[in-house]
């Protein structure tokens, strides 16, 4: 009963929040939790961590099913509730210098420029209330797990002084249910000069690594394990040694297995092994006949798509093809491909359509880049917060729809009780939108104001795909960065797939990938209906037309149009979206807080901008083969 009194206490005091700037800095937590709340322990319930809610009172198994139970009483929630994936981890490509691979809200919560000089010292510059109020966040939507730096990693995390600041933060994020995690470079034995080799068959390479994980566990009992990114992108692996993915993971996962621990090794692969091959088709390639190899407590980890979180791809087929090994998804929460959090873009609705394809009950878990920095606001973009969010929720359970998410995500950042947001009628009518001379899209019908924001971040993954990228068109980005559009991309000493004009081979007479039967036939990687599907262009979907089709400007779309004409349409329509997403902000002035309307305004601006460039950008390369 303690124990009980003890966590109430502890909920109580964490939500109780005093007065201060909408900065964006509390998230969606914003509201103070009910005092009168009764808790009670239930042995008969399943040990899984869930919950159920009558009323105000909140009974679980568990002391943590008691904590997710208040955070979704606080959201509304009545009835039982159960995670779906046991697994809900989130990805930081955190460096060790503070910098964040594809971050793009500030440098690292956990690691940071002046600690190699101070993580010996007893006046760590860690962020203990920083972290704190993170590992909350995360509770609050129920994540279980974080891997603490980048999966390009650096062998020093696995260094004694690395391994205390690790502990340190274990303990924090302890309390919170949260587990930790380490990215770890397959190559470290060898890298840090004790080991003359990294072959996974080495006696002595896996005396080194039952040593290694023995000293992690006496400093982090419950540590969760290993990510591995292994022989893509120059990153070592077990290829290096004539070995297989099965080798190299099997050797981690029995240094791991008698504490618990598992191995998350990831299917992202391309490269040399695979020259000439299709990009699209190496992860099937590489993993397929690996299938029923790997140790029970080894996951392999795949992107949703089977290229690079592009603003829409198809399934990944490797989710097809691994039916005796268990698997995660990995979603990319933050925005590489889709603004890098100076768009507005809304990820649930992709994530959605990813699990209509890859039923969830395939997985054990899932795993999301996280797009969580220093800045004030957490995510760079006020918006972005509604993805990391989101990731949460649907980690607890993937059948929620984006539109249940995101009304809960409105109502908890932007209203925590009935006010002008959401009571007040809409003058919004067919004005004209402050950059562009259409009509806004919206009609005329009097609507609340917080149904107009619900309708922005509804349509905004769609209007991202269609400035960008619409009808299958993919990776026309500028090189490395992924920002901007440059699809006549090119350079002689780039690997060929790192360059845009691979992915859609424009000339005079068509553009678009054959990835048919006729071509590379990457649609044979998948199952039935949909390899069919996909194989013919009259019933392969349009979305991703250009995807798996070599298609002539001709050709007539279904609207039809031709090709072409339909790629003007959707870019215009793209571009339309945003100035209307614009415009909508500009009428809720008056009911949202100065300096959060301000910067997101200013974002807003930005994103118009950006989708010009984009469509006048792709028009004008594009114009020229398809006029001649």
């Amino acid at each position: 009963m303690n124990k009980i009194i003890y966590l109430a206490s502890l909920l109580v005091l964490s939500m109780a929040k005093t007065a201060q700037a909408e900065d964006g800095s509390r998230l969606w937590l914003r509201t103070e939790m009910p005092e009168d709340i009764t808790l009670c322990l239930d042995s008969t319930m399943p040990d899984d961590d869930g919950y159920r809610i009558s009323g105000k009172t909140v009974t679980a198994r568990t002391q943590m099913g008691l904590l997710y139970g208040k955070y979704a009483l606080l959201r509304g929630e009545q009835g039982e509730s159960h995670p779906y994936f046991k697994l809900r981890i989130l990805n930081h490509w955190d460096n060790l210098d503070g910098t964040i691979e594809r971050g793009y809200a500030g440098n690292s919560i956990f690691w940071n420029n002046s600690q190699r000089s101070t993580l010996n010292s007893k006046h760590s510059t860690l962020n203990s209330q920083l972290i704190k109020k993170y590992a909350e966040a995360c509770a609050s939507i129920g994540i279980n797990g974080t891997v603490l730096n980048n999966v390009n990693a650096s062998p020093k995390i696995l260094t004694q002084e690395y391994l205390q600041q690790v502990k340190k933060i274990a303990d924090i994020l302890r309390p919170w249910g949260i587990r930790v995690y380490l990215s770890v470079n397959f190559g470290s034995p060898k890298a840090l000069g004790e080991v003359n080799t990294a072959d996974p068959l080495n006696a002595k390479v896996r005396r080194w690594w039952q040593k290694k994980v023995k000293e992690i566990y006496k400093v982090i009992p419950d540590f969760g394990g290993f990510l591995v990114k292994a022989n893509s992108e120059g990153q070592p692996g077990p290829f290096d040694y004539g070995r297989t993915h099965a080798d190299g993971a099997n050797m981690l996962a029995d240094a791991l297995k008698p504490y618990g621990g598992i191995v998350m090794w990831r299917s992202f692969v391309y490269g040399a092994k695979h020259q000439g091959e299709d990009r699209v088709k190496q992860a099937v390639s590489e993993f397929a006949e690996l299938d029923g190899q790997f140790r029970d407590n080894v996951i392999l980890q795949s992107k949703n798509g089977p290229l690079d979180f592009q603003p829409r791809e198809p399934y990944a087929p490797i989710f097809d093809h691994m039916k005796h090994t268990p698997q995660m998804a990995e979603l990319q929460i933050t925005q590489e491909y889709l603004g890098q959090s100076k768009h507005l873009v809304y990820l649930a609705p992709m994530w959605q359509e990813f699990f209509s394809y890859v039923e969830p009950s395939r997985l054990v878990g899932i795993a999301g880049v996280a797009n969580i920095g220093l800045n004030t606001n957490w995510c760079g973009h006020h918006f972005s917060q509604a993805n990391w969010y989101a990731f949460g929720r649907l980690a607890w359970n993937p059948t929620l729809t984006s539109e249940q998410i995101a009304q809960e995500w409105l109502s908890q950042t932007f209203d925590s009780k009935p006010s002008a947001l959401n009571s007040q009628p809409s003058t919004l009518n067919s004005q004209p939108s402050a950059l562009n001379s259409q009509p806004s899209t919206l009609n005329s019908q009097p609507s609340t104001l917080n149904s107009q924001l619900l309708s922005v971040m509804l349509r905004s993954r769609e209007a991202c795909v269609d400035y960008m990228m619409p009808l299958g068109l993919h990776h026309i980005f500028k090189f490395d960065h992924h920002m901007g559009p440059d699809p006549g991309g090119f350079k002689a000493d780039y690997p060929i797939e790192w360059c845009p004009v691979y992915y859609h081979r424009a000339n005079k007479d068509s553009i678009g990938v054959d990835r048919s039967s006729s071509g590379t036939n990457a649609t044979g990687q998948y199952r039935e209906p949909y390899r069919s599907l996909y194989d013919n262009i009259e019933t392969c979907p349009e979305e991703y037309l250009l995807w798996f089709h070599r298609v002539p400007w001709t050709y007539r779309t279904k609207s039809g149009l031709t090709l072409w004409d339909e790629m003007q349409r959707h870019y215009n329509k793209g571009v339309a979206e945003v100035d209307d997403f614009a415009y909508i902000w500009q009428q809720l002035k008056p009911y949202i807080d100065e300096q959060r309307w301000e910067e997101v305004n200013g974002l807003l601006r930005f994103q118009q901008q950006d989708a010009r460039l984009w469509r006048d950008t792709c028009l004008k390369y594009f114009a020229f083969p398809a006029r001649n």
